[in-house]
């Protein structure tokens, strides 16, 4: 393993190969959204309502659309950086078969990605627990926004999936919103901390690593089992494993190359890079 690799190490390693990638908050920092672990963050302490706790209690689906109504005014406007476009480009360019991400940002396929797995949803949609109706994120924020005047414009530190800092007392006095089909309650189309991940999406998944000649890691600190065990899935297959992530993460004993630099300086090197020699004269 090679910790202080560069990005052209990592071009000879992607070079005649597909590869799958796996995404975590780390690649959209330079959107403006926070990650969770990186070396700025992992210090922080969080408290996400759990997935039951959203499911069965009315309080906490107030706390959460308190919070998230606020977090996601940052996060809906958030934009493709460097970095996501230039996994775009490698997969245009053939070098990436499969990206599976665990951002619910969306930002992937805003930079033009095709093959993309949203490991835990998309924050950009929302459901009826009752009669299974859908919306459009932006439509619940307006409905927000109507019922909660001047509550957007009161902006928050926030986490990756919009979850942001909201007084407990500010929050009582936040009206919730309800399906205008059935009245019931919403949730995000995100999977909660204590939720599962669809057995069919996690498949999908699987099936994109095994289809793949090798695994590349951008920006996670893959603490997380969610994304952790499509490393150890590739090591079994004896897959190089290549790692982009600022400081250690849990799968470095098992990666082939790791380069501990800013994603958004190497991705777009490496793009470059590979591009130039395609097109170079043989």
């Amino acid at each position: 393993m090679t910790i202080d690799a560069s990005h052209h190490e990592l071009a000879e390693l992607m070079r005649g190969r597909k590869f799958a990638v796996l995404t975590g908050a780390g690649i959209s920092v330079d959107s403006g959204i926070p990650d969770y672990r990186g070396p700025t963050t992992r210090h922080l302490v969080r408290n996400p309502v759990k997935h039951d706790e959203f499911v069965k209690s009315a309080a906490m689906r107030q706390r959460y659309w308190a919070r998230a109504s606020r977090g996601y005014a940052a996060v809906g406007e958030a934009e493709p950086n460097a970095a996501h476009k230039a996994l775009a480009q490698l997969e245009a360019q053939g070098l990436v078969s499969s990206l599976i991400t665990q951002n619910v940002d969306g930002l992937h396929q805003a930079a033009g990605s095709q093959q993309v797995i949203e490991l835990h949803g998309k924050l950009r949609e929302v459901r009826c627990l009752a009669c299974e109706q859908r919306y459009g994120r932006e439509e619940i924020q307006a409905q927000i926004i109507g019922d909660n005047p001047g509550w957007i414009a009161t902006r928050s530190v926030y986490a990756p999936d919009g979850d942001a800092e909201v007084a407990a007392a500010a929050q009582q006095a936040f009206t919730v919103p309800l399906c205008r089909i059935c009245g019931g309650a919403l949730m995000p189309d995100v999977v909660f901390f204590g939720g599962s991940v669809p057995k069919p999406r996690v498949q999908r998944a699987f099936d994109f690593v095994e289809a793949a000649d090798g695994l590349l890691v951008v920006g996670s600190s893959l603490t997380v089992f969610s994304g952790y065990r499509f490393v150890r899935f590739a090591e079994r297959r004896g897959m190089p494993i290549a790692i982009v992530s600022l400081g250690p993460t849990r799968g470095d004993k098992h990666a082939t190359l790791k380069l501990d630099a800013p994603v958004g300086q190497v991705l777009p090197a490496l793009s470059s890079a590979l591009r130039m020699e395609a097109s170079a004269p043989s």
